[in-house]
């Protein structure tokens, strides 16, 4: 019987493992490749990192994931290379499987973050942190003064296309369809934006240029007409939207349409006593390493006073 184990081994899952070890918790983490993600959350996948406080140099994404886990093992945090593939929180105490074993909690912190969602072009893998992202607010600042492309027409797609049109010469955003499915506030944004111009019933098909291993240019194509054109670019920005790491827990959690986990306001506390939820996997505002933290900090506070409670 372990008194916190957490699921998910990015900023909010270590944060909460240091705060859990600290407060004499012993806490588990059990880090994944946390169904199908990578061990360290979406820092792995990132190159430079210039955001996070106390590092005004910036510093490398699997640099500051490998300090967070050193920092929470100091502490005694014991980390387990597993993914957690089912759970149970019907009863207490919490219950959850890996391939190979099963463990028991008291309470359990859920940290499994979100995947962004990609084209799935070779040519945009092969060119992730080479010019091409997911999140404007942390590389937009790489391409300042440059012209870049934006792919999508949600409310995501909009916020992204008008931030870089702060810091970027233009912003051309590449929509399937022929209208935006964002809200007429966030679309009139963007719309009214000298910087920004709109190609309409368009998809990437090619990422150029994967030997020089930066972005040159994009292949369009006109989905109905089926004509191809080249638009030159230095930064691609896919803002397709964000998938939360939350299948094993429908039907345990409450969840929101889009499947993010749902929190009471303020709060990590889910729709399960002594289960807590931090970072991406219950942010689909804010998505950033510093806020995952702090709501990683959150939770392990918030279950180290549910512990007390129980027992006082």
């Amino acid at each position: 019987m372990h008194k916190v184990i957490i699921i998910g081994s990015g900023p909010a899952g270590h944060t909460a493992a240091i705060y859990a070890a600290r407060a004499n918790l012993n806490p588990v983490c059990i880090e994944g490749q946390v169904l199908g993600g990578v061990a360290g959350g979406q820092l792995m996948i990132t190159t430079d990192v210039e955001n996070y406080p106390g590092f005004p140099e910036g510093i490398q994404g699997p640099e500051i994931m490998d300090l967070f886990k050193k920092q929470a093992e100091r502490f005694g945090t014991k980390i387990i290379s597993a993914d957690v593939e089912r759970v149970d929180f019907s009863s207490h105490p919490f219950r959850l499987w890996t391939d190979s074993e099963e463990y028991s909690a008291e309470t359990v912190i859920v940290a499994t973050g979100a995947s962004a969602r990609w084209l799935g072009l070779p040519s945009e893998e092969a060119l992730q942190n080479h010019g091409v992202s997911a999140c404007a607010t942390c590389d937009g600042y790489f391409f300042r003064d440059q012209d870049v492309a934006v792919v999508g027409g949600g409310d995501t797609a909009m916020e992204e296309a008008t931030y870089l049109a702060g810091l970027c010469k233009s912003v051309t955003v590449i929509h399937r369809r022929d209208s935006l499915r964002a809200s007429k506030i966030m679309a009139d944004r963007a719309m009214n934006n000298d910087k920004i111009r709109f190609v309409w019933d368009s998809a990437v098909t090619e990422v150029h240029d994967v030997e020089a291993g930066e972005v040159t240019g994009l292949t369009v194509q006109d989905l109905k007409s089926g004509e191809s054109n080249r638009l030159d670019v230095t930064g691609l920005f896919i803002a397709i939207g964000h998938t939360p790491n939350t299948q094993i827990f429908k039907g345990q959690l409450d969840l929101d349409p889009e499947g993010y986990v749902l929190t009471k306001a303020g709060t990590t506390v889910t729709s399960v006593e002594g289960v807590f939820a931090a970072g991406d996997v219950q942010d689909h505002v804010y998505r950033q390493a510093v806020t995952a933290a702090g709501t990683g900090c959150m939770a392990a506070i918030e279950a180290e006073r549910w512990l007390g409670a129980r027992e006082g």
